[in-house]
């Protein structure tokens, strides 16, 4: 059994490698002609998250697709246990959106280039590049185009469902006026423990959940709203323990 499990772990690095090289051409170049453009990248991006999933038998169960609004931007608001959180967030939202993505990513063979072309980078121990992410993210969302935050600021290696929450996210909701939509993944975590290169196939379910205002909201109101989301994503965790 262990070496069909190191035998799985091969064959979804040689699919996620692959076929991230052969569409590499279709999402990088719309990246580097511009906003005007980028949509397209995303659709690549979106063929290789499906392809991806059928290649290696990990199937992707989604949830709320009826709380997107089309044309609407949103501050994605996600929970973040494995890599495998990636593609399954990226089939369930429509059309583009940028994620704010840690700068050790860029140093992935192929997955970098993409990362630094389709993402926010930030350097988690630079208060500064931190300051900039978030002005950036700012820019980004009066342009119309929504945001993934994965809230933890982290992988969560823990045992608890989720762990606190950083602030940016929900500052940037009331300074924009962007609602709140929170997401759910659940199941990547054992799939794909975090820290580990051990993959398995199996179910992972993802849910969107319904959008949460912040019309009329200020800073002073960040932190409720936080506690609010938090509150609602752990409570959908919980309802979903045996998924």
């Amino acid at each position: 059994m262990k070496l069909l499990g190191k035998l799985y772990t091969f064959w979804v690095i040689i699919v996620f490698s692959v076929f991230m090289i052969i569409l590499l051409p279709g999402i990088m170049i719309p990246f580097l002609l511009g906003n005007r453009f980028s949509w397209i990248g995303y659709k690549f991006l979106w063929i290789w998250s499906w392809i991806f999933s059928v290649f290696t038998f990990i199937r992707y169960e989604f949830h709320g697709k009826n709380n997107f609004e089309k044309g609407k931007a949103y501050i994605y608001v996600s929970n973040h246990t494995s890599f495998l959180d990636i593609p399954g967030i990226r089939l369930i939202i429509p059309g583009e959106f940028r994620p704010i993505a840690k700068k050790e990513l860029l140093k992935i063979p192929v997955f970098g280039f993409i990362v630094k072309a389709a993402t926010v980078v930030v350097d988690r121990s630079s208060h500064e590049s931190r300051k900039k992410s978030m002005e950036y993210a700012r820019r980004i969302l009066t342009h119309g185009i929504s945001m993934l935050i994965f809230a933890e600021g982290t992988q969560n290696r823990t045992k608890e469902l989720l762990q606190p929450f950083k602030d940016g996210a929900f500052r940037i909701a009331v300074d924009t006026q962007t609602p709140i939509l929170p997401m759910v993944v659940i199941n990547a975590g054992k799939l794909m423990p975090p820290g580990k290169l051990s993959i398995r196939p199996g179910k992972i379910k993802v849910i969107a959940l319904p959008e949460i205002s912040v019309e009329g909201l200020t800073t002073e109101d960040a932190q409720a709203l936080k506690q609010k989301t938090f509150e609602q994503m752990k409570q959908a965790l919980l309802d979903n323990m045996d998924a």
